[in-house]
């Protein structure tokens, strides 16, 4: 029996097919980011990779995948060894900053790019990239207790400054909901070529379409 038995009878054998063979880039492995990389993969597909230079830090443990061993290890490494041991799937774990100057290096071969950064320099540089290549590019962002999922077209990045935003309020409930919601996004987007827009609250538990 596959692994994916379940979601195949959801989603079909047809659709199952694009998504093990559709090659996402999802840049940042922290508590979006690793969580959408395992729930992918959990979901049928088979060609990821994950951008990420930052290691593991106790403060982590609580949002995202990983365990009191891994601190001080690459989050990026440590996911692909994860998946791989868990259900065989191979994640390409690059250890590298991303930056405007390498974004052509990191970001190649990409047929969609996920954007979870955690800082508005790099979420600029992805913008960018996916713009002038007109690669499909879903940004994803949490702010205390919301948070959104937009496509590139609409998306506009907070700041000019490489904000450091790891310290403001933040519960799971609003990581994996958001992780849900994008990868559901993500799912309808191969499958129908929609590109669907959503804003997530968590204290009324509300998931709102965005027309933009």
């Amino acid at each position: 029996m596959s692994i994916f038995f379940h979601e195949q009878l959801y989603r079909t054998n047809a659709v199952m097919t694009k998504l093990k063979n559709y090659h996402v880039t999802i840049c940042g492995a922290g508590a979006l980011g690793a969580n959408i990389a395992e729930n992918l993969a959990r979901s049928g597909f088979d060609k990821l990779t994950v951008i990420d230079c930052d290691r593991i830090e106790e403060r982590n443990l609580s949002t995202q995948p990983y365990y009191r061993s891994d601190v001080g290890a690459f989050k990026a490494k440590i996911l692909a060894n994860n998946l791989y041991r868990a259900i065989g799937t191979k994640v390409d774990a690059k250890t590298k900053e991303l930056t405007p100057a390498n974004t052509n290096q990191l970001l190649q071969d990409s047929q969609l790019i996920i954007d979870v950064f955690d800082n508005s320099v790099a979420r600029q540089a992805v913008k960018n990239y996916a713009e002038q290549l007109s690669i499909p590019c879903l940004h994803a962002g949490l702010s205390t207790d919301y948070a959104e999922v937009i496509w590139n077209e609409v998306y506009r990045v907070p700041s000019e400054v490489n904000d450091d935003v790891c310290d403001y309020p933040l519960a799971r409930n609003l990581v994996i909901l958001t992780v849900a919601v994008a990868c559901e996004a993500i799912i309808s987007f191969i499958a129908t070529a929609e590109q669907r827009n959503f804003t997530i609250t968590l204290k009324d538990l509300t998931v709102q379409s965005l027309f933009l």
